[in-house]
């Protein structure tokens, strides 16, 4: 199961993003972080896009994880994320009983 989190801000908020990106503690060690992976959109700003893998048992856990790593960005002018669980198929499969 993954993760998807995802972060946009404006060019002028670069700097505070880093300070506060440089400041992020450690994953545990359930979750494989990919990324985080960082775009940025002529006229649309800054995104930024991360994959956090993690066995579903420990989904409750990680979404802990996660949404505590962005509320660090909170106060920065112009932050907006979206944290999104996603299923593998396989697992999707199983909850509809094909799997």
């Amino acid at each position: 199961m993954v993760i998807i989190g995802m972060m946009s801000y404006p060019p002028e908020s670069a700097n505070e993003m880093g300070k506060r990106f440089l400041e992020s503690s450690a994953i545990p060690s359930y979750m494989t972080l990919k990324g985080p992976y960082v775009y940025s959109d002529l006229g649309g700003g800054i995104k930024i896009i991360a994959l956090y893998e993690f066995d579903q048992s420990k989904l409750k856990e990680a979404e802990e994880v996660v949404l505590n790593r962005y509320a660090k960005y909170f106060g920065v002018p112009g932050f907006t994320y979206s944290v999104q669980p996603w299923l593998e198929i396989k697992e999707a499969l199983k909850l509809i009983g094909l799997g």
